[in-house]
């Protein structure tokens, strides 16, 4: 078994399939277990788990859990959020073209 560890953005309050309620926007560190495997003649391993750290906010102020979570539903997560920051920085009025002075 090895781990990994690495960290995501979110711009944007996010929800997980799963979970009840929105997940504030920040930085997540997730967590990816896999496993060798074994009788190759080279070094290979498959992902055995994906974990999102979330930290607790009220009366869980300090406390982190593990939730559970595959490397799809994360994906996706992340490509609405990017989504959604597209569209927020996109949603103004467009402005007129720059007059040519010449």
């Amino acid at each position: 078994m090895r781990s990994t560890r690495s960290t995501v953005t979110f711009s944007n309050p996010f929800t997980l399939p799963g979970y009840l309620g929105d997940l504030p926007a920040g930085d997540y560190e997730v967590l990816v277990e896999e496993e060798l495997l074994q009788g190759l003649s080279f070094e290979a391993y498959r992902r055995t788990a994906t974990y999102l750290t979330v930290s607790g906010t009220g009366a869980r102020a300090g406390r982190s859990e593990f939730r559970a979570t595959t490397e799809g539903d994360l994906k996706e997560a992340l490509r609405r959020d990017a989504d959604t920051s597209e569209a927020n920085n996109h949603g103004g009025a467009a402005l007129p073209p720059q007059e040519d002075g010449t």
